[in-house]
């Protein structure tokens, strides 16, 4: 997106550089209501549109161009939640939040001539506890409502006061909401685990998996684990969730013995420990995890190619 500069006739504008500093906040706010970095982008980008859209005088009447921006974006990003849900509906297969590299590993997948270029860093989204897999799927099964005032009371901090104007609901609905959420956080996400102990566990996993080793791979999952794989209908993927240690390890070596040119990558997915699987230098497949108790319990395989262009089409080994 062109957001216009600080040069020519928009020098006069007050607050401008404010304005276009909140870039990286909207974005960082979208991705986590909505899973989605494309979608957040789109939504970030409708909010700017309106905002240059306005009269000049509207917008030196704004108080606070920075609530104006968050307001709008979260309500854009209200009514895309709705819509997703129809939309997933339609989805083929399971869906799965849209994972991100680190920081060092982000290109833009936008750049001409075919090539990927690095991405600008206000488009980098924070990688914390709030964007790991695990508290992305649990968001993924609150109501809008819920998931919109959990993010920003809880993640972004935001008074119950404030998060009430933004919604348009009481501070006691909204109270309630994050509460609500918070409950659901809580009984599903297993106890945090060490992202070095994570890397290691991943690490063995990579190995096993590698050397098609069923047993080694049956003893680094739980026995009751999943494995959810995101095709998209674009590209070949289980389209129901596999359920337990051997079906999982199985299912692994048969992919292995499908792609014997395939390359598995320790990777950063989303602020914890990951895999990425390369054929030809193409990043095709981005895994993330999730343990408890030392085992893995479950694995979300993305392979929608739509999903992966933040990625590194030729990462180093």
């Amino acid at each position: 997106m062109n957001i216009p500069t600080d040069t020519g006739h928009d020098r006069a504008e007050p607050g401008l550089s404010e304005v276009v500093g909140e870039r990286r906040h909207l974005i960082n706010l979208a991705y986590r209501l909505l899973g989605s970095l494309a979608e957040a982008e789109d939504a970030v980008q409708e909010t700017y549109a309106r905002w240059y859209a306005m009269p000049r005088q509207r917008r030196q009447a704004v108080e606070s161009p920075g609530a104006w921006l968050t307001t709008v974006t979260t309500r854009v990003c209200l009514d895309l939640l709705g819509s997703a849900r129809v939309r997933r509906e339609r989805y083929v297969g399971a869906w799965i939040p849209e994972p991100l590299p680190d920081r060092t590993e982000w290109i833009s997948g936008r750049a001409g001539a075919g090539r990927a270029e690095p991405a600008d860093p206000a488009d980098r989204v924070t990688l914390d506890e709030s964007v790991n897999m695990a508290f992305l799927v649990v968001l993924e099964a609150m109501t809008p409502a819920e998931r919109v005032a959990f993010i920003l009371h809880d993640v972004f901090r935001y008074p119950f006061a404030e998060v009430a104007d933004i919604v348009g609901r009481s501070p006691a609905a909204c109270r309630q909401l994050a509460s609500s959420a918070r409950r659901r956080m809580r009984s599903a996400q297993a106890p945090a685990v060490p992202a070095a102990r994570q890397a290691g566990l991943v690490r063995n996993f990579k190995a096993a998996w590698e050397a098609k080793d069923i047993k080694a791979l049956v003893g680094l999952l739980d026995p009751d684990a999943t494995m959810t794989a995101d095709g998209g209908g674009l590209v070949g993927a289980v389209l129901r969730p596999v359920e337990g240690s051997e079906r999982i390890a199985r299912y692994l070596v048969h992919i292995a013995d499908k792609a014997p040119g395939m390359t598995l990558l320790e990777r950063t997915v989303n602020g914890r420990p990951g895999l990425v699987a390369q054929q030809a230098g193409l990043t095709v497949t981005v895994a993330a995890f999730d343990l408890d108790g030392g085992r893995i319990t479950r694995i979300w395989a993305v392979r929608n190619p739509e999903k992966l262009r933040p990625w590194t089409e030729h990462g180093p080994s």
